[in-house]
């Protein structure tokens, strides 16, 4: 077999080398990623649900109405499970201990959403930013809210009458509500593919960990 003269050395000289990929930092543990997913199934359905109910239009389209009452009930009751088996994650605990805390830098970056600053540097954030940290609390205490009463609309003989009707009415409006701050959450998820794909996966990109979330410290987790 013969070969032109300095053929293969042209052809090594003009083959470019393969792109390198960006490095990914862990973000999420499994079990972190079987809580979320789990809580956001048990939350659509309950979303779900409390519309067909509620809707007129979809009422009549599904109809069988008593399945629908108990598939809302039993998915509301089982929406804090997820959380309560996580606690026996390391991880999950970690995160909600940064959650739970608020600090200058939080302060930093709610200052730059009033003024509308988009700049990486008017926004610090550690793993979770200002806004995570403010959503994951109102979420946590609007699901006790409706737990507390869906329970007492549940079981009618736990209180008097006025109760259970301030109970309907707290529900009722807390659930729309609700229904439209998931609906910001799922907007501003479908808006960064990145944040999804860490959720999905568990890892992210260094390059997007730098610009959104430059105090994380991925050595912490």
């Amino acid at each position: 077999m013969t070969s032109t003269p300095g053929s293969a050395g042209r052809t090594a000289g003009t083959t470019p080398p393969p792109p390198e990929r960006p490095v990914r930092l862990r973000r999420f543990s499994r079990a972190e990623r079987w809580v979320h997913r789990t809580t956001a199934a048990l939350m659509l359905l309950c979303v779900a649900t409390a519309a067909a109910l509620y809707v007129p239009e979809l009422a009549e389209l599904v109809g069988r109405r008593h399945l629908v009452v108990t598939v809302h009930e039993w998915s509301g009751l089982l929406l804090p499970v997820p959380f309560l088996l996580g606690l026996a994650s390391r991880a999950f605990r970690a995160d909600l201990g940064r959650l739970n805390r608020f600090g200058p830098h939080d302060r930093q970056w709610l200052r730059a959403v009033r003024r509308r600053d988009h700049s990486p540097e008017a926004r610090p954030a550690g793993k979770f930013n200002a806004g995570q940290k403010l959503y994951a609390a109102w979420i946590a205490g609007a699901v006790l809210v409706m737990l507390g009463t869906g329970l007492l609309m549940w079981f009618t003989h736990l209180a008097p009458l006025v109760w259970r009707t301030s109970a309907t009415f707290v529900h009722d409006w807390l659930a729309l509500t609700i229904g439209l701050v998931l609906f910001g959450h799922v907007g501003m998820a479908l808006a960064d593919p990145e944040a999804r794909r860490g959720m999905r996966t568990g890892s992210v990109e260094r390059p997007w960990a730098r610009r959104e979330h430059p105090l994380w410290d991925p050595d912490d987790d």
